[in-house]
Order: C-alpha cells, then structure tokens, then sequence
C-alpha cells in the first residue's frame, strides 16, 4: 500500500462518515477545512473543457458498473480509475436541499422499504406523464434521507455490486463538492464534474427548483465561470437556458430517443421532437445557450430491429458545425446493454466485446463518451488519444 492509497482511503472514509450523519453544525477545529473546500480543488492547468482529453470518458453515475451508483464509494472508485469527469444526477429533498440519485424513486436504489417508519411515504406520482410507485426524495427531509442507505439499482446484472449494499448514504451535492475539491488537492488537479438536473418542470411545479440552489452552489465552491471544471446537463432545454442566465459553465442538452419530446417542450406546447433538435437548425438552437449535446448512443449509430448497428447518421458531423461538442451516453460491458454483434454468448450479465464496441463509437469522432465502466473506455480511448497509442 503506498502513501498516496492511504491518504485517498483516508479521506474517502471522512467523506463517507459525513454523508452518513450529515454535514451541520461544524466544529471550529474543523471550520478551516471546510473553508477550503469552498474553493475549486486541485492547483493543476486551469483549462477549459475544449483542452480535456479526446474522447472524453465520463464515469456514468460515477463507476456504476461496480458500485451501487450515485454513492461516495462509485465517485471514488471511478476517480481511482482514471475517469475525465464524474457524473452526477440532481434531485431535491422535502426542505430543499440537493442529492445525488439518478431518479427521485428511490424504491430501487435505497433500503427504504426496510424502514418501517417510512412505510406510509410509499405513493405513486405522476412524473413528467408517467405514473411511478414508490418513495419519493421530495417526501423526505435531509435528515430523514441520511437514514437510508445506497444499494445496487440492478442486481440481476449486476449480482457482485450487492456486496456493497448499505455500505453509503445518499450523498448531497454539497457534499460531492466538497469531495471533489479535496480530491483535487490531493492529486493536484481539478476533479471534473458533470451534473445533471433532473425532472426540471416537474420540480419547479412543486415549488423546489433546481437551478437555483444548484448555481449558488456553485457559485460558493468556484464551480461557476466559464472555464469551471463542471459540464450542467439537462433533458429539458429550458433549464439549461435557465442556467446559462446564472452561471457561466459549460452547459450540455441531453437528448433521448428521436420520436420523443422533452418533458417541457410537452407542458409548452412546443411540438418539435428530438429529431427536430438533431437536425442542423436545431442543433444551431442548441448553440446558442450551450456548448454540447449528450445523445444517447442510437442517435448516432441506429441499431435495427435485431439489435445490430446500423448505419450511422450525420449527427456528429453536425454537431461539430456548429461547435457543439458530443458527449453520447451510455456504454457498458455486459452483453444485454452491447449491439447485438458484439455480445458474447448468451448470459445477458455476462461482459461482451465492449473494446469493440467502443471502437466503433470513437471512430465516428465523438468527443466523449457516458460509461459505467470508466477502466474499459480509458483503454479503449488509449488508441484514439494523440500520441497515446495502445502500443507506445
């Protein structure tokens, strides 16, 4: 074990003990530290996002291929493993504050069904049109949510990620932050995140917006200028151009599938879809309040009825006109997630050809990539990296 493990582990520990019992009412012997957080980790290059790496590899949900996701311990991990940027997902709590859980149903991802004093908190909402059954981050205070602990979203892909069931709670935002930055001190370089608002309308109609208490976050942890280390990511246009009235950051428009409408398009009336925004007007829309699109990987590689890759379509040729960067989601090794030519065998948990797969995707020249995996895309980016050949 070398000194630099111990020190990681030893400050994953702090942050780990933080996010189990909540980070209020701070000592004076511990006030300095935290004052330092408040600033943007990591004294190394202070670039913007065009100097990073190409292709970019995101870890999706942190290393959520091996850790329940959106915990301390899967940020840690793909940290450990070399990821460019760290991805987190934003929804609030009943007073207010911002969590890191990649849906407000937390029935999947939480103990919470294992806590008799929350069972009456079990409701079904509608959620951006669509009835969901479950336990809800917005019926729950802070505290009460810190009693809860992470578990594994989809055990049966993913069996050996149980093992990690209940060893962290949800973490709050600030508390990521905080992690980052201290990270980034201690390997003196700035941790890149890339956050996501989740369900944008929806909350602002229940009174808990999310652009706000995000960008004064931000704005308190030096995360808000234009060459800040954070991409801000939505689903729904309208908060990314909410929050390009209110920071600077780089912002990114998430985009589904090509027959579907963003939820606030849908409460607007607007009646284009998401085909309409891949196109070049659309895509010059999208310019003008952010610097990138993240499409899911069919936008760009339509896969047939059997599963196979297709043709691919000119998007990323596109993008790149109108100066749009492409960070395309999500990649993973196991075969129910790959094209169908690339699995192996026929167990759906089991890992298939994913070096193929990512080849094919870096070869259409995108700028990143969204994975679960973050250890198998650095390889798999290693050869389309200048000067970072796999045989160097």
């Amino acid at each position: 074990m070398t000194q630099g493990g111990a020190a990681r582990r030893t400050v994953l520990g702090a942050a780990v003990l933080a996010a189990g019992t909540g980070i209020t009412g701070l000592t004076a012997g511990t006030a300095s530290a935290a004052a330092d957080d408040r600033a943007d980790g990591g004294q190394g290059d202070r670039g913007g996002y065009r100097d990073l790496p190409v292709p970019l590899v995101i870890g999706h949900r942190g290393a959520s291929g091996y850790r329940p996701e959106h915990t301390l311990g899967s940020y840690q991990l793909a940290l450990d493993l070399g990821a460019d940027v760290i991805e987190q997902d934003l929804v609030p709590t009943k007073d207010g504050h911002l969590v890191c859980r990649h849906e407000n149903e937390i029935g999947g991802t939480t103990d919470v069904a294992d806590h008799p004093e929350f069972a009456g908190r079990r409701t079904t909402k509608t959620v951006d049109g669509v009835s969901v059954t479950g336990w809800f981050t917005e019926d729950f205070t802070l505290a009460e949510l810190k009693t809860l602990r992470a578990k594994e979203r989809i055990p049966a892909v993913r069996q050996r990620n149980t093992l990690y069931d209940g060893r962290w709670a949800v973490p709050t935002f600030e508390e990521v932050l905080r992690w980052a930055n201290r990270e980034g001190r201690l390997r003196d370089k700035r941790i890149w995140l890339h956050v996501e608002t989740k369900h944008p309308t929806y909350f602002r109609g229940l009174g808990l917006g999310l652009e706000e208490p995000l960008a004064k976050l931000l704005r308190r942890y030096g995360r808000d200028g234009r060459d800040a280390a954070v991409f801000l990511q939505s689903f729904e246009p309208s908060s990314i151009q909410r929050l390009s009235r209110l920071v600077s950051a780089p912002r990114v428009v998430l985009l589904s599938a090509a027959n579907t409408r963003p939820w606030d398009f849908e409460t607007a009336k607007d009646p284009r879809t998401v085909a309409d925004l891949v196109k070049p007007e659309g895509l010059k829309w999208i310019a003008g309040f952010a610097q990138g699109i993240g499409p899911t990987l069919d936008l760009i590689v339509p896969r047939d009825a059997a599963g196979k890759l297709g043709t691919p379509t000119t998007l990323v040729r596109d993008a790149h006109a109108k100066g749009l960067v492409l960070h395309p989601y999500t990649a993973r090794n196991e075969n129910s997630f790959l094209p169908a030519e690339y699995r192996k065998g026929t167990d759906p948990a089991a890992y298939g050809d994913a070096f193929g797969a990512f080849k094919k995707y870096f070869e259409l020249g995108i700028d990143g990539i969204f994975t679960d995996n973050p250890d198998t895309g650095l390889l798999a980016a290693e050869a389309f990296r200048p000067g970072r050949g796999v045989n160097r």
